[in-house]
């Protein structure tokens, strides 16, 4: 039943950064989700000094509110210093998951994380964290009910503001035009973005967040140019990656986000051969 469990944690949170990944390929900030992951950090940290327990909502609304952060302080670097970008984002997210490490490394008698897990995820031992009833009844693991939660969201948000993300992706200018605020949709993404990394991190790692948040969307653009398609392939490639990435982490003993990305990059492959076959 671990397995089941593991595979169903991991496919949900592969599911969720797929579909928030999408926008942030095609929008071609995709290593904005490499900033979130990296910079929320501090915020779980920070949250966990106050409540002492990965459970607490704080610990969402703390991560969040980092990851929220660094979009302000990339767009502000971008626009008032007049930094590049990817200077922009490069010098935020290391700070930030810098300042995070230094915080676990000082309080390190106060909270439990581990620095590794930060990067690597807990996703093997995510079924062992389960919810009772008050009777004992075993409910599953609490990792299913806050990534299905999210899953939930993620499709009331992106279901609610298809045309709006839509055109605001393709054409922000036209988009303008048109009446939509394409700051405020901007911004409602990195929120989005930021609880989706916040959820997926401590199960998952920021290596897998990342890999999660732009290689199936990078690998489908290369066959669809579909919106709609994108999304549907997006979410058979994270489920393939996900049940890959298990069984793969079983016969070479190995961490299951590693054996994850190298799946997501074995997968990367084979669709940019067949995409280059397919319009040979």
């Amino acid at each position: 039943m671990e397995a089941i469990w593991t595979i169903i944690i991991a496919a949900l949170a592969s599911i969720n950064c797929a579909l928030v990944g999408t926008y942030l390929v095609l929008r071609k900030i995709a290593m904005m989700g490499d900033a979130i992951a990296h910079a929320t950090l501090p915020g779980i940290v920070l949250a966990l000094l106050i409540t002492g327990s990965k459970s607490s909502p704080i610990l969402v609304f703390g991560a969040g509110i980092t990851g929220i952060l660094v979009t302000f302080l990339i767009a502000f670097l971008e626009k008032n210093i007049r930094i590049q970008a990817d200077a922009a984002i490069g010098i935020n997210f290391t700070f930030l998951f810098a300042v995070g490490v230094i915080l676990i490394s000082f309080f390190s008698r106060k909270i439990d994380l581990d620095p590794e897990c930060s990067l690597y995820g807990e996703l093997a031992t995510a079924p062992l964290d389960v919810l009772r009833t008050v009777g004992g009844t075993n409910l599953g693991p609490k990792s299913f009910y806050i990534l299905l939660t999210v899953l939930i969201i993620n499709l009331i948000f992106f279901i609610l503001g298809y045309k709006y993300l839509f055109v605001s992706t393709f054409d922000a200018q036209f988009a303008k035009s048109i009446g939509i605020n394409t700051t405020l949709w901007h911004y409602a993404l990195m929120a989005i973005t930021s609880l989706t990394t916040v959820a997926t991190f401590e199960v998952a790692g920021a290596i897998l967040v990342v890999s999660l948040l732009i290689v199936p969307g990078a690998s489908m653009y290369l066959v669809t140019k579909s919106l709609k398609y994108l999304l549907f392939y997006n979410v058979i490639f994270a489920i393939i990656a996900s049940i890959g990435g298990y069984y793969l982490s079983l016969f070479s003993n190995s961490s299951m986000a590693a054996a994850m990305v190298t799946i997501a990059g074995v997968l990367f492959l084979a669709t940019l051969i067949f995409s280059k076959c397919k319009n040979n």
